[in-house]
Formats: C-alpha cells, structure tokens, sequence
C-alpha cells in the first residue's frame, strides 16, 4: 500500500483520538474514542502487524464497545 495513505489514516487516527476528549458528554467521548482506536488498529496493520499498537489500541476499543453497550442495556432494563 502507498506509503502516503498509510501515514495518512495515522493521522487522522492520532486526530479522531485527541478529538475523543473534547465532548461533554462520556458517551461521546466512548463513541469517538472507539473509532480512533478502530483506526489505530488498523494503522497498525498497515504498518505490517505492529502488535503493540493492534493490542492496545485494540483492548482500549473493546473496553469502550464494552461500556457503551452496558450502559445502553442498563438504560434498557431501566425502562421495563
């Protein structure tokens, strides 16, 4: 792959994760968290398999996907 593509999407990773802490709300900044670590995961596959950045940033989105869909179930079982 083009190198310019692949040190493009690590910059709009680095971007959507330094974004992730500027909402208000946790949900959002759990949203937007994700997606910088979905797309850091990807980098790091670009990059050709750099574990320590796949690992992390993968463990980090699960955590958030984790959290996101707790809160969405609470909410749920809230209202029954």
């Amino acid at each position: 792959m083009d190198n310019n593509v692949v040190e493009m999407v690590g910059y709009v990773a680095m971007a959507v994760l330094a974004i992730s802490f500027i909402p208000r709300k946790l949900r959002w900044v759990r949203i937007i968290n994700f997606a910088g670590c979905i797309l850091f995961v990807i980098y790091g596959i670009l990059l050709g398999w750099k574990y320590p950045l796949i690992i992390s940033n993968g463990i980090i989105a699960i955590i958030q996907c984790y959290h996101l869909l707790s809160k969405k179930k609470a909410a749920t079982e809230e209202k029954h």
